[in-house]
């Protein structure tokens, strides 16, 4: 690229939003390739419950990081970023636009803002002490104890999100350095893309709830229960599989604790919260261009806008 930072786009937002219709159309009419940024959709066999978008619905465009990673296996941000980083360079190198598509903020983050993180050996027994202490006490005492060592992490992480405390202060237990140290750290390499980047959203909340019912109805029409089924046997309650969304909701109606009603209506709310959660994330970024999708007369009018805003972006 002589020296030039590499033209890319991202596209973001809730789930059911339409990202993966808009990433794929960009990349059909600029000549793209998708590089997904989702943490379930990049695992073998959860391809329902993660809406991995199908051989159809791909239209031939080449779609990276999606299916590659081992149910069984631990994967982090880092893995995810250093992958990433991987695939666009080779599209771009291919004279294609390298579009990221997904609603993991996180991953989409540290991937844009080229966030270097700070190697260290997981250390199995500190982790699941920190678990059991989640558990034995409460989330909210592990919290605190972030609080104390890491104020600023703390305030961006809420007590509930117990896989964030953890790591938090595993970082710190084992190098001795604050993820608020590490992640200012991570942020002086400067950044080798120029990034466009879109967001799909409603104006009106119950539009985007109710696209999701939809959807989990649809799910369960095309296998869901079946899929959630074989990666409880395959894996376990304690599985990668079984904590995913579009999965654990299901393992109480399994061990004959809810009805099958029941267990679907749980699936249905918790997407709607984890939905939030994501609107909560990426409304924090101020460079995102986002489109109310529930405000224009047709998907095909976003499209257009957004194919002109980023044949723009590359024309620069």
């Amino acid at each position: 690229m002589n020296g030039k930072k590499i033209k890319i786009a991202a596209v973001v937002g809730p789930t059911a939003s339409g990202k993966t219709r808009l990433g794929i159309t960009l990349a059909k009419r600029l000549g793209g390739e998708v590089v997904s940024a989702d943490s379930m959709q990049i695992y073998e066999g959860m391809d329902i419950g993660s809406a991995k978008p199908t051989e159809q619905e791909m239209q031939g465009v080449p779609h990276h990081l999606i299916g590659v990673i081992p149910r069984d296996k631990n994967f982090s941000v880092a893995m995810y970023t250093e992958l990433a980083h991987e695939k666009i360079k080779e599209a771009a190198a291919r004279g294609n636009v390298p579009i990221i598509v997904g609603g993991t903020g996180l991953y989409v983050d540290s991937l844009i803002n080229n966030v270097k993180f700070t190697e260290y050996e997981v250390d199995e027994k500190l982790r699941q002490s920190l678990f059991e202490r989640a558990e034995n006490e409460s989330p909210m005492s592990l919290w605190q104890c972030l609080r104390d060592i890491d104020p600023q992490s703390a305030e961006k992480i809420e007590p509930n999100n117990i896989k964030r405390v953890v790591r938090a202060l595993e970082i710190y237990y084992t190098t001795g350095i604050t993820m608020t140290e590490q992640n200012a750290r991570s942020k002086s390499v400067p950044s080798p893309y120029s990034a466009v980047k879109f967001g799909l959203k409603t104006a009106d909340r119950a539009v985007l709830y109710n696209r999701i019912n939809v959807r989990v109805d649809e799910m369960m029409k095309l296998g869901l229960l079946d899929e959630a089924r074989k990666l409880i046997e395959g894996g376990g309650r304690s599985s990668t599989a079984a904590k995913a969304i579009g999965c654990k909701e299901f393992i109480p109606y399994f061990f004959g604790e809810q009805t099958l009603e029941e267990a679907v209506e749980t699936l249905k709310r918790e997407t709607r919260r984890y939905a939030k959660r994501q609107l909560t994330w990426f409304l924090r970024d101020k460079e995102i261009r986002w489109f109310n999708t529930d405000e224009y007369g047709s998907f095909s009018e976003i499209e257009d806008e957004a194919e002109e805003c980023l044949r723009s972006h590359i024309r620069l």
